[in-house]
This record gives C-alpha cells, structure tokens and sequence, in this order.
C-alpha cells in the first residue's frame, strides 16, 4: 500500500467523506504531535506508540487550551460531537497509511473515552459555591502617644 503524506491523505478523504472538516484532520496532527513531540516545539510527552486514550487525553488539553469554552461550538462546527468521531478519523488515516496502529488497537478503544460534555463544558460551568470573604482585618487602636496627647 502506498503511504500518503497526512495533508494528501486528507484530500483524499474529504473526496468521499465530508463528515468532518478539514481542521479537525489539522488539529487531530496537532493534538497528537503535542504529546509526541513530533513539532519540535513541546518535548514528548510520550514516547513510542500513542493509545486511543492517550491521544483523547491529547486532544482534551489541547482543546481546552486552545478553545476554552468554545471547545463545543468549535468541534460542533466541525461535524465531531463525540470521542469515537476521533478514532473515525484516525482509522481513516491508518487505512491510507499515514498513520499506524498496533495489533492490539481497535477503533473500538475510542468508544465511550470521556463525554464532551464531562470534558468541555463542565470546566466552565460555575460552582454552587459562594466565594468566602477575606477574614476581616482586626483594627488596630490608635495608642495615646501616636494619638498627639
């Protein structure tokens, strides 16, 4: 089988699958380059083979860093709702062979890794606590030689 550079590799599955946008191939390189150091700029965070696990959790600090509450309405926009959206994309990669799998990986490791809403919107949501006041300062008396008597 002929190995396809990712960017071509991407072409080629937009031809006949437009689930997902374009950026989300982009930052599925990205997320996974972030934790292999495979962009020379970050020092791998993992060394060898990437998990289906290990390559969500990727692309859940990378979402959140570079997305915060946006994350939702972003990967919304580009057709992913779910983790297993993720493994589509990465076994459509694997299967033009850009990118490589073990013998123990399934796309079935994608399934059900967190949800969404646990890793996207939860963050942000507000606590039902109540910020405690600052203890309050005890005054301090005036004594009768700074008082000028």
């Amino acid at each position: 089988m002929l190995k396809l550079d990712f960017f071509a590799a991407v072409e080629r599955i937009l031809e006949s699958d437009s689930r997902f946008d374009r950026n989300a191939y982009h930052f599925l390189k990205e997320s996974l380059e972030l934790i292999t150091g495979d962009g020379k700029k970050h020092k791998p965070r993992i060394v060898g083979h990437v998990t289906a696990h290990q390559l969500l959790d990727g692309v859940r600090e990378h979402a959140l860093r570079q997305f915060g509450p946006m994350v939702p309405t972003v990967f919304g926009y580009w057709g992913i709702t779910k983790c297993e959206d993720f493994g589509d994309m990465v076994y459509q990669l694997i299967g033009l062979g850009t990118f490589g799998k073990s013998d123990k990986d399934s796309i079935e490791d994608f399934k059900n890794a967190y949800t969404f809403h646990d890793a996207f919107v939860v963050p942000f949501r507000p606590t039902d606590e109540l910020p405690k006041p600052a203890p309050a300062r005890p005054r301090r008396r005036k004594q009768k030689s700074e008082q000028g008597t």
